[in-house]
């Protein structure tokens, strides 16, 4: 080999693409593209309120401080770091830093899941597997306290399965991550729920001889576990949280997220989920029993509610990349190093990457969505001094961030299932009665409801009730005289 062959080699090596690097740099430039679709939620705004309360107030909240018909009921928040976090950066650069800030979590987290990916898959597998998660989780991709979650859970269960399967105790510098994971969203308890099959298959492995040992090394770091999880401001109370939300029975199909997949139109769930089963069939990917379950159990509460699809596109793939690289010719990216970046382009991605932020930062004009966002309605609200408004539950995110008490928000857990759905078929008309009841019961003085709500109609024709302002995002009523002492409503002719 000549002196000039050897110089090229150097050359490549020192430029070697840093794949896991690049894939999240890529992802973080689109979601930076699609940044107001980040913005779409309702909740961001209250989250960023609560953030807000908490630095001023230099504690976490304990009962509701928001709405006037929970005000002091016990509550508290598991996701307040992350409030804190996209208070701050709301603070520093308004939308744009909020954007920044969600975009940059959820593509460390795909950063992540390709690094964990290479260490035991070639380059085609690991992009095909990266690519289908990033189309399996986009349905949910909202600047919200789980996105800046979504590394830490990553990260998690990387870990885990890692030691799994190299057949060894997981390092506990994994505790900090969970500890991390339990101030930032709730979806921590998932992360422990998790040790439950990734223990049994341990014990599964291990020699006979072994398995008591084994059971007692990772018993002990699941009590350890369980005790980082609960290094929060609430102590182990946050992880009731989950059973509170989970609790809500019917009232969780009123929420968007929380609604099963809908197989009616061709989604990119169904083609990933279509691609996935002839894929493995063709490939004949042979899966550890305990690994079937636990992408079974993955898969169905994708199918469940549409914001688990996050979860099985990132998870599920650290818990196939094993069986897949031992028995398919060619997907044992071990050999080949592929993974492997250098400094130099790594370091330059980087600072590409900083200039770009830079740049949309300066150029994006990043605002959530009309729907969410009534700033008028919110306007006519303030001008006519109404104290106790009777509000859709998609505009109650916003009221709060306007400093307006709403009568209901995204904090579901905290109203309760019955609450919840009284609400919504008072609104909807399905029990005039209901709706009647909530006038005179709360002392509404004004209502702000959606276009399509049926009570919309009905307080058009309601004596004592005017009309003070609508568009096409929110129609607001003002009541001009006393209710009635019955309670019941009279109508106009």
């Amino acid at each position: 080999m000549t002196y000039s062959h050897v110089q090229d080699a150097v050359r490549i090596a020192h430029w070697r693409v840093p794949w896991p690097l690049a894939v999240a740099a890529l992802f973080y430039l689109l979601l930076l593209i699609l940044g107001n679709g980040l913005l779409n939620d309702p909740d961001t705004h209250w989250q960023i309120a609560l953030g807000r309360w908490i630095m001023a107030h230099h504690q976490v909240p304990h009962s509701d401080v928001f709405s006037y018909t929970m005000h002091g009921k016990p509550w508290i928040s598991s996701e307040w770091l992350a409030q804190v976090l996209y208070a701050n950066a709301f603070a520093i650069g308004g939308w744009s830093a909020v954007v920044v800030l969600a975009a940059a979590a959820i593509a460390g987290a795909f950063g992540l899941l390709t690094r964990f990916l290479f260490e035991r898959l070639a380059l085609t597998p690991v992009l095909v597997l990266a690519a289908a998660a990033f189309v399996l989780a986009s349905p949910h991709f909202l600047a919200r306290p789980h996105a800046l979650a979504l590394p830490v859970m990553v990260a998690w269960v990387a870990g885990l399965v890692r030691a799994l399967d190299q057949r060894r105790l997981p390092s506990f510098a994994l505790l900090p991550v969970m500890m991390l994971w339990a101030n930032l969203h709730g979806s921590f308890t998932f992360g422990l729920a998790l040790l439950a099959p990734i223990v049994l298959e341990a014990l599964w492995n291990a020699p006979p001889s072994q398995r008591i040992s084994v059971a007692l090394r990772w018993g002990l770091f699941a009590m350890l576990a369980v005790i980082a999880a609960s290094v929060t401001p609430y102590g182990p109370e946050s992880i009731l949280v989950t059973f509170r939300v989970l609790g809500l029975g019917r009232a969780l199909a009123l929420i968007p997220e929380w609604q099963p997949q809908d197989f009616a139109t061709v989604t990119g769930f169904e083609l990933c989920l279509l691609l996935g089963i002839g894929g493995a069939l063709y490939l004949r990917l042979n899966l550890p029993p305990i690994r079937i379950l636990v992408l079974l159990g993955l898969l169905c509460m994708a199918l469940a509610h549409i914001r688990n699809g996050e979860v099985l596109g990132l998870l599920g793939p650290l818990f196939i990349a094993a069986p897949l690289a031992s028995q398919i010719e060619g997907c044992d990216g071990r050999r080949t190093g592929e993974g492997n970046g250098h400094l130099l382009p790594s370091l330059a991605l980087i600072l590409a990457l900083c200039l770009e932020t830079v740049g949309v930062s300066y150029t994006s004009d990043y605002q959530p969505r009309a729907a969410v966002t009534p700033t008028r309605a919110v306007a006519a609200l303030e001008a006519s001094g109404a104290k106790h408004v009777l509000n859709s539950y998609v505009f109650g995110g916003y009221l709060i961030a306007s400093g307006i008490k709403p009568f209901i928000d995204g904090r579901t857990e905290l109203y309760g299932e019955k609450f919840v759905l009284s609400h919504d078929r008072a609104v909807k008309l399905q029990d005039v009665g209901a709706f009647f009841w909530l006038l005179k019961n709360y002392d509404i003085d004004a209502t702000m409801l959606a276009p399509d709500a049926p009570a919309v109609g009905l307080l058009d024709r309601l004596k004592g009730w005017n009309r003070v302002y609508a568009d096409n995002v929110a129609v607001v009523h003002v009541r001009t005289g006393a209710p009635q002492p019955d309670g019941a409503e009279e109508l106009r002719p």
